[in-house]
C-alpha cells in the first residue's frame, strides 16, 4: 500500500498540463477574493468568507485526486441521481424556509449550518461525470435520434433548476452537453440541426416579447415567459441600442455593472479609490453575480482582458488533458468541465457588459459562493487526477471514430 501510495504521488508531481489548470484556478480565485475585498463596505466580512470557502475547496480538490478513473466512473450514476433527488428535494413546499434557503425569489439552496449547499452546481459536474460513462463505448448518438438519450440526461435537471426558478444555472448544461457530444465523435450535421432548432426557438421567443407591449388588455404573445424575463430581455435590448429610459428600473442593475466597468478605464482606480467608487454606486449583487463590473472598475480594461486570459488557460490546459488522456471517461470529463467554464463565463461577462440579459449566473472561480467554488475546484480536481494517469494498454476501445463510416479507430 506504501508502495501503491508513492507511485501515486510521483504520478502527480510529474509535469502535465493539470498543473496549468491549477495555476490558472487559483489565480482567478485570488483575483475574486481581491474583487470581493474592494466590496466590503457593501457586504462586510465577504472576503474573509470566501477565503474559509476556498480553503474547503482546496481539499475538496485534493481528495479528487485519490480515486482511480473507473471508481470515478462506478459513482457517476449514483452521485448523479443524488444531486437530481437534492434538487426535488428543494421544490418540495412544506420543507421550511430554516432548511431550503430561498434568495430572490429562488428556492436553490440548502442549508447545512456550515455553509448553504446549492445542489445545482453538484448537478452540473455529476451530469458530466454520467454523460462521460454513458457515451465511453457507445455509438448510438452517432445517429439523430441516438441522441435523444443524451438530451434527457439533460433535461431532468434542466427542468428541475428552472422550476426553482434559476435560468441563469440552467444555462451551462446545455454547452456541456454539446461540446462531449463532438468529443465523443456525435456527427456534426445532427447536433448543427438541434442547435438550429434551439436558435431558431430562442429568436422567436425574443420577437414575440418584443411584440408584447406590456400595456393592460394589450395581446401577450409570450405567456409562458415570466415577467421579469421578458423585461430583462427588453431592457437589454434598449439599453443596447442608447434607450437609458429605464435605468432606474428594469435596467438599473445593468446600467450599474456597465458604468462602474467602463469607469475602469485602461488601469483602474486601484483598491481604495474603486471600493469608495463601488460603495457610491451601490451596484447590486456586487460580490456574486456582478463581479466582472468590479473587477474592469478595479485593475482596468487591462485587468478584464487578463481575466479573460486566465479563462482561456484554464479552459485550453482543460482540453489539453482531455486530448492527452487514453481514459475515455477522463476524456469527455475534461471536454464538459471546459464547456461549464467556457459558458458560464461568456454569458457572465456577456450580460456585465450589456450584450446578454441578465440570467443571474455566477462568474466560476471568481464570484462569492462556497458551492460554486468548491464544485470548481472539483472539476479541477478530477483534470489533474485525469491528467497524472498513465496510459493503460490492452484496454477496451472507446468512442473513437475515423470520421467515414462509423467505424472504430482504436
Amino acid at each position: 500500500m506504501i508502495e501503491a501510495a508513492a507511485a501515486r504521488l510521483r504520478d502527480l508531481l510529474r509535469p502535465n498540463f493539470g498543473w496549468i489548470t491549477l495555476v490558472a484556478a487559483i489565480a482567478l480565485a485570488a483575483m475574486g477574493i481581491m474583487a470581493q475585498e474592494t466590496v466590503e463596505t457593501l457586504e462586510p466580512g465577504i472576503s474573509n468568507s470566501q477565503k474559509r470557502n476556498l480553503v474547503v475547496a482546496l481539499a475538496a480538490m485534493v481528495v479528487m485526486l485519490i480515486p482511480h478513473p473507473r471508481v470515478i466512473g462506478w459513482l457517476a450514476y449514483p452521485m448523479f441521481g443524488l444531486a437530481i433527488a437534492l434538487l426535488i428535494f428543494l421544490l418540495i413546499p412544506f420543507v421550511p424556509e430554516s432548511i431550503v434557503r430561498p434568495r430572490n425569489g429562488t428556492r436553490g439552496w440548502i442549508d447545512l449550518k456550515v455553509m448553504d449547499f446549492q445542489p445545482s452546481e453538484m448537478a452540473k459536474v455529476t451530469f458530466v461525470i454520467a454523460l462521460g460513462w454513458y457515451l465511453r463505448y457507445r455509438e448510438s448518438h452517432r445517429s439523430f435520434w441516438g441522441l435523444v438519450p443524451p438530451f434527457l440526461f439533460m433535461l431532468v435537471p434542466v427542468m428541475l433548476i428552472i422550476v426553482q426558478p434559476d435560468l441563469g444555472q440552467s444555462l451551462a448544461f446545455g454547452p456541456a452537453l454539446l461540446v462531449v457530444l463532438i468529443a465523443a465523435g456525435a456527427k456534426l450535421r445532427h447536433l448543427f440541426s438541434v442547435v438550429g432548432m434551439g436558435v431558431m426557438v430562442i429568436a422567436i421567443n425574443v420577437t414575440l416579447v418584443l411584440m408584447t407591449s406590456g400595456v393592460p388588455g394589450e395581446p401577450d404573445y409570450a405567456p409562458w415567459l415570466k415577467s421579469y424575463q421578458k423585461s430583462r430581455i427588453t431592457s437589454m435590448i434598449k439599453l443596447a441600442s442608447g434607450d437609458y429610459s429605464e435605468v432606474q428600473d428594469e435596467s438599473y442593475q445593468q446600467h450599474k455593472a456597465m458604468t462602474l466597468a467602463g469607469a475602469g478605464g485602461t488601469q483602474g482606480y486601484g483598491g481604495e479609490r474603486s471600493e469608495t467608487f463601488i460603495e457610491f454606486y451601490k451596484l447590486p449583487e456586487a460580490h456574486n453575480d456582478m463581479i466582472y463590473a468590479v473587477v474592469v472598475n478595479r485593475w482596468g480594461m487591462l485587468g478584464g482582458f487578463a481575466m479573460m486570459g486566465l479563462y482561456l488557460l484554464l479552459i485550453g490546459s482543460m482540453l489539453a488533458v482531455a486530448a492527452a488522456t487514453k481514459e475515455p471517461l477522463g476524456r469527455l470529463a475534461c471536454v464538459g468541465f471546459a464547456g461549464i467554464f467556457l459558458a458560464q463565463a461568456v454569458i457572465n461577462i456577456g450580460m456585465t457588459v450589456g450584450v446578454l440579459p441578465i440570467t443571474g449566473i455566477t462568474l466560476p472561480l471568481v464570484s462569492y459562493g462556497g458551492s460554486s467554488l468548491l464544485f470548481s475546484f472539483i472539476m479541477v480536481g478530477l483534470v489533474m487526477n485525469f491528467a497524472s494517469r498513465r496510459a493503460t494498454y490492452m484496454s477496451r476501445p472507446s468512442f473513437e471514430f475515423d470520421g467515414r463510416a462509423g467505424r472504430r479507430s482504436g
